[in-house]
């Protein structure tokens, strides 16, 4: 990778890390449930119209906006407002890379290697250790609510392996169309009509910041980076940048929200991050002479074309 795509890379990676301690932010301004809904609706609009007609089938638009965006998000954005740090929630949320290689082998018959099987029990154990650090002090549903919201990551991320969209921001765009209703309408069945409108009246310049971070930033630009450096380089070579999601995101709650991390902490972000890097990057040595990967799940690669005299680059399908 050239040292310019490395440094987007980390920069996405940081960006996703930081967007945790900005949804502790935002969740102090909306309920969990109206901030995800005006999340999408921000990323959608206005970009929806300048990105062109959804590329893949309408199915799998919306069935990856349920799966990522209604339970995902919901649940993720439920679980830190019932008080699961921002720290801890962007590192247990890795373990979708474990419930991505499980339900990939249910839904697409891909049988794990043992490489891959041993990192999804060190991962495992990981969530184990977190489990009982937080339980010692913290909320258990909160931590819950997080694992269910992971493993939702990971339906939606067998979803997109099975949509394989050839472009991730105009597929990302047209994802975020589709939770924005059904969040509206759970915000309003579970937190009611006059916690929406206080929260929508008391809307200032730093809730403003904060929706415009979650929705442009880490959405429309990181998953349109992620996308781009996907087009150019080989899965093995980007995947590993997302192991730097839970530490960017561990350090900056510890910086700006002055979260503790406690030494069982440490133990389980260890088996954590080295559970998912053998899950992730054994699943990209073995697929990645043939596919490319988006977000954690894969896309089938284009065929290179060789440009006289340079390199060749892949070319996205029409």
């Amino acid at each position: 990778m050239r040292p310019l795509h490395i440094a987007l890379a980390a920069l996405v990676a940081a960006v996703w890390g930081v967007n945790f301690v900005v949804i502790e932010l935002g969740l102090a301004h909306f309920p969990p449930l109206l901030f995800s809904a005006l999340r999408f609706l921000v990323a959608a609009l206005p970009a929806v119209f300048f990105v062109g007609r959804p590329k893949v089938a309408w199915k799998w638009t919306v069935g990856v906006g349920l799966a990522l965006g209604v339970a995902k998000f919901g649940l993720l954005f439920i679980g830190m407002d019932r008080g699961m740090p921002a720290g801890l929630s962007s590192l247990v949320l890795q373990v979708q890379a474990v419930f991505t290689a499980l339900f990939a082998a249910v839904a697409l018959g891909e049988r794990p290697g043992r490489v891959r099987v041993l990192g999804m029990g060190v991962a495992l154990a990981g969530i184990g250790v977190a489990a009982v650090d937080e339980g010692a002090g913290g909320p258990m549903l909160a931590f819950v609510l997080v694992i269910v919201a992971a493993a939702c990551w990971g339906v939606s991320n067998v979803l997109t392996r099975k949509a394989a969209p050839p472009d991730s921001l105009n597929f990302m765009v047209w994802v975020s169309t589709v939770p924005v209703l059904p969040l509206l309408g759970l915000s309003l069945l579970f937190e009611g009509w006059d916690r929406d409108a206080e929260a929508l009246a008391a809307l200032d310049w730093s809730g403003a910041g904060i929706i415009v971070y979650v929705a442009w930033i880490t959405t429309v630009f990181g998953f349109g980076a992620w996308g781009f450096l996907l087009r150019h380089h080989p899965a093995s070579s980007v995947a590993p940048f997302t192991l730097l999601v839970p530490v960017f995101g561990m350090s900056s709650a510890a910086l700006l929200l002055d979260e503790s991390v406690s030494p069982l902490r440490w133990c389980a972000a260890a088996l954590l991050v080295g559970g998912v890097a053998l899950t992730s990057l054994a699943g990209a040595r073995r697929i990645g002479a043939g596919a490319v990967a988006v977000g954690s799940a894969r896309v089938p690669r284009v065929p290179a074309t060789r440009t006289a005299g340079g390199p060749s680059r892949h070319r996205p399908p029409c």
